[in-house]
């Protein structure tokens, strides 16, 4: 499946690591169709290596057109709740979510408190704001 992003650039479904992000973040692009691969094989190992440097979770999601999930990417997504999220509370330092998609704003909103550390959602124009908020003290 493929979409197209705000920005006219073709996407296909994936989660991908996001370049160009402040030292000691890290930060994901993720639109058309989630699978469970995206969580297996980009997003679980990227966060390992950053939760092993030791400096903390700082972490940047850019969602742009999201067509749906995966069943397995949700349970994937559980479970990664579960392995990192609770088990490794303390290392969560700020999640910001980058997004236009107005009912996953709306969602990241209400479950804010549900994330470890603190969590903040921007408009896709305020990018380059978030990235600086993401790796700021």
């Amino acid at each position: 499946m493929m979409s197209l992003t705000a920005s006219g650039r073709k996407l296909t479904g994936m989660v991908e690591r996001l370049e160009g992000m402040p030292p000691g973040t890290v930060g994901f692009r993720a639109g058309g169709e989630i699978e469970r691969e995206d969580y297996d094989n980009v997003l679980i190992p990227e966060l390992r290596r950053a939760l092993e440097r030791g400096n903390g979770l700082r972490t940047l999601y850019v969602i742009e057109e999201l067509d749906r999930f995966e069943p397995s990417a949700l349970w994937a997504d559980a479970k990664l709740g579960l392995n990192l999220g609770v088990r490794h509370h303390e290392a969560w330092v700020r999640s910001a979510i980058v997004t236009d998609i107005e009912w996953m704003a709306d969602t990241a909103k209400l479950f804010a408190w549900m994330i470890p550390g603190e969590a903040r959602v921007f408009a896709l124009a305020e990018l380059a704001q978030a990235k600086v908020w993401v790796a700021g003290t």
